[in-house]
């Protein structure tokens, strides 16, 4: 005799244990268990951001041999070319984003994507943004490995922001003092000879590394693309290099906290 089946957990109850659990250690996996009933997806991992201040490791369910990439090795400097980190500093609207829809003309050609962000190994991921007090801004991940959320799965998750975000700015009310406690500055550019670049060639180098194109970066400074080009080329002679990964690799040496 086969033993009964066991009675699916109801959105209510999954909602109700999120409500239950603010303010407590089980917030993020409640709400991950909530969200995996949504949209299933493979992994979570929450920032809190303020500016271009360090960002904080809020929560994450990362396996320990996967967690260098997908935190450690992101908090180091990559966090600054994300754009779901730039995405915390303009902001963006409040609620799901995907990370195509806020990626720059060239993210995927570019040196942050195929130097770090292709080695998570994530198919897509998906953030939900919160404001909170204090210029302070949450980004809760929603990370898959398998394939890209599907169009009706991102229109279920878009259903859900409002309870997500008020759920998000409830938890995390108190993230200020936490960055206040932290003292975070915003990283420089002055190792590994960045400091021998102007503030507008130092300015134009965080664009070309966060996907811009020549372009898209005068459109953003409010100059010509030539002269964006014009720049670039005095960047790459001072720095004594040739391509954009050399770039990067400096980018990486050259931040100091």
């Amino acid at each position: 005799m086969s033993s009964p089946a066991m009675p699916e957990v109801s959105a209510a109850a999954l909602v109700g244990a999120v409500i239950d659990a603010i303010g407590t250690e089980g917030f993020c996996p409640a709400l991950t268990a909530w969200l995996q009933t949504v949209a299933p997806y493979s992994f979570t991992v929450v920032f809190g951001y303020r500016g271009e201040a360090k960002p904080i490791d809020l929560y994450d369910d990362f396996p320990s041999h996967r967690r260098k990439v997908f935190v450690t090795d992101y908090l180091e400097g990559p966090y600054l070319l994300d754009p779901f980190c730039q995405g915390a500093i303009r902001p963006v609207e409040p609620g799901f984003h995907r990370l195509r829809s806020l990626a720059p003309d060239r993210f995927y050609q570019g040196e942050y994507f195929r130097s770090y962000y292709m080695r998570t190994e994530i198919a897509e991921e998906i953030g939900c943004f919160a404001e909170m007090p204090g210029d302070c801004h949450v980004v809760f991940s929603l990370m898959r490995e398998e394939k890209p959320f599907s169009a009706p799965e991102f229109r279920k998750l878009t259903g859900v922001a409002p309870i997500v975000t008020a759920l998000m700015r409830r938890h995390w009310a108190d993230l200020s003092r936490e960055f206040a406690t932290r003292s975070t500055p915003r990283p420089a550019l002055t190792g590994d000879g960045l400091d021998r670049l102007t503030p507008r060639e130092r300015e134009i180098t965080g664009w070309i590394l966060k996907g811009y194109s020549a372009e898209a970066t005068g459109q953003e400074l409010g100059i010509a693309s030539g002269t964006v080009r014009i720049h670039r080329r005095n960047i790459y002679a001072k720095l004594g290099i040739s391509s954009q990964r050399e770039l990067f690799a400096r980018f990486l040496a050259g931040i100091s906290p």
